[in-house]
């Protein structure tokens, strides 16, 4: 029987142990420190009920609840440790051995990702292109591998050395990042990358991102029915998509190269961690709202509690050497615990204890800050370099790009069936000929403005446009108007629902250098 909340086992220079989760956070009596560098691997069985390692002499198994030794096996070179889904059997990898069961007879395989969940197990395999055949991956199911027809699924691509195949939860779908090692256009030193979704059903698609750039992480949502990509130059996109690949949901651009769903599916975790630094955006996946930005600098490790409240955040080696330790905190942004190791100590190895699904019940999310007795530490921002020249000149705005905004994706319309593509071109196509017909009767209306025919009852509020004598320059500050004049209709239009195209969200981009234009034209009147 596994604990009532879950133990963090540690591994590294200071031996293997286990620190009780929240709210004590200190160190399990229960489980004996095995001391010394020697440990190896470690592994949870499924339900956290089991715990087994290998500390350099034999690979250890105990019961987690009381530390009673179950098995020990005398495997001094085990470096792999699997639990089966049911926690029976206890897998150890040394040197190979195999037994064949069945053979999928296939040329070229160069990799392979088996499906997770119960039977029937499902696989997915990669064969790549050659002389001019493109790359294709396909899906079978156990043991139907032989016959014309015993592919579940089969998706073809060019522009593909390698492939990241990414199973949902449920085995109904697998999400391929295809790379390429050159981008032979050489608009990016990482090569190219392109997403496509295959499902079990044989559908098949290519998942459209609308900014270029690498591929940075690709996630699954916990019910299999959403996945999350973070993508493009930086700063980097995210956006949702459902199973027809139709976004759902754009969580604009910034610091971001990974993405992170809670147990429980209903919150996801925007991070730049690597070369980032540490920026975490904590969103409500399920009403698309912002809960918390905490920044957790150099951290190498990052996880969720089974609990779906809590997250671990950790600096190991052999990744970084310095600054190793350990923060526990609430997805509100609270840091609970924290630890840092001393100077002449490392930490190789975090990791949560695992619980079956349905352990722990969603909880309602929350905006607010829990309470914690860990001080904040405020986070140093690096401030932009400025030359001697204009340190003592008023600050100017010096950002490279511009900041995209959240924006829903998802279609408003009367009806809660979603509208096929050639019904949402159609609409798109309607709704821009009446936002021209709408501009046009906005032009001619202003044109009138501008020239007034004479009237006898002037208007009280009325203000009448001033003018510089310039006729240029009265038709600069014209035409500013009706720019503007559009980006406020778009941005009330954007305000009630509606999906904009990508021009029209450039549009709106374009506001601020507008005004400041229309400004410095104005002053010169």
């Amino acid at each position: 029987m596994a604990p009532s909340t879950p133990l963090l086992a540690v591994r590294g220079s200071e031996g293997l142990y286990m620190v009780n989760g929240p709210p004590n956070f200190t160190e399990n009596t229960v489980f004996l420190r095995e001391s010394g560098k020697n440990c190896k691997v470690y592994a949870f069985s499924k339900d956290g009920s089991l715990f087994a390692w290998c500390n350099g002499e034999k690979v250890n198994l105990v019961n987690v609840a009381d530390n009673e030794l179950l098995h020990s096996f005398d495997l001094p070179k085990a470096v792999c440790l699997e639990f089966s889904p049911k926690n029976t059997v206890l897998v150890i990898w040394q040197p190979y051995t195999s037994t064949i069961a069945n053979k999928l007879h296939l040329q070229k395989i160069s990799d392979f990702v088996l499906s997770p969940g119960p039977q029937p197990c499902k696989v997915a395999v990669y064969v790549p292109g050659s002389k001019g055949a493109p790359s294709f991956v396909r899906l079978y199911q156990y043991p139907s591998f032989s016959g014309p027809h015993a592919a579940l699924a089969n998706k073809s691509f060019f522009k593909a050395d390698k492939v990241t195949m990414l199973w949902n939860k449920k085995a109904t779908a697998v999400l391929v990042i295809a790379s390429t090692d050159v981008d032979k256009t050489g608009a990016s030193y990482y090569g190219e990358q392109t997403l496509h979704y295959i499902a079990t059903n044989g559908e098949s698609a290519v998942v459209q991102l609308p900014k270029s750039g690498p591929i940075y992480d690709v996630v699954w949502n916990s019910s299999s029915t959403e996945f999350c990509a973070v993508y493009g130059f930086m700063p980097a996109k995210a956006t949702i998509f459902n199973l027809k690949c139709d976004p759902v949901f754009d969580f604009g651009t910034g610091p971001r190269n990974a993405a992170y769903y809670s147990p429980h599916g209903h919150i996801l975790v925007l991070a730049g961690f690597g070369n980032l630094r540490g920026q975490m955006e904590v969103w409500d996946v399920k009403n698309y709202k912002l809960i918390s930005k905490p920044v957790a600098s150099d951290s190498t490790y990052f996880a969720w509690c089974p609990d779906g409240e809590h997250i671990v955040t950790a600096t190991c080696a052999p990744r970084l050497r310095v600054s190793n330790g350990y923060k526990i905190w609430h997805y509100t942004g609270s840091i609970l615990h924290k630890y840092d190791v001393p100077s002449n100590a490392e930490i190789w190895q975090v990791s949560w204890q695992p619980f079956l699904d349905g352990v722990f019940p969603a909880k309602a999310v929350t905006y607010h800050a829990v309470a914690s007795e860990v001080p904040e530490v405020e986070s140093k921002v690096a401030k932009a370099y400025r030359p001697p020249a204009l340190r003592n000149k008023p600050i100017t705005s010096s950002k490279l790009h511009e900041e995209e905004p959240p924006q829903n994706m998802k279609p408003h319309s009367g009806s809660d069936k979603p509208l096929s593509k050639t019904a949402l071109k159609n609409q798109r196509k309607h709704e821009a000929k009446k936002a021209a017909k709408q501009e046009a009767r906005s032009e001619s209306g202003q044109d009138l403005a501008l020239n007034p025919a004479p009237q006898q009852n002037t208007p009280r509020n009325a203000v009448s446009l001033p003018t510089s004598g310039d006729p240029e320059v009265d038709k600069k500050i014209k035409n500013l108007r009706k720019k503007l004049k559009a980006i406020e209709q778009l941005k009330e239009q954007a305000a009630g629902g509606k999906q904009l195209e990508k021009n029209q969200m450039e549009k709106i981009q374009k506001e601020k250098a507008l005004l400041q234009e229309l400004e410095d034209l104005e002053l010169g009147i």
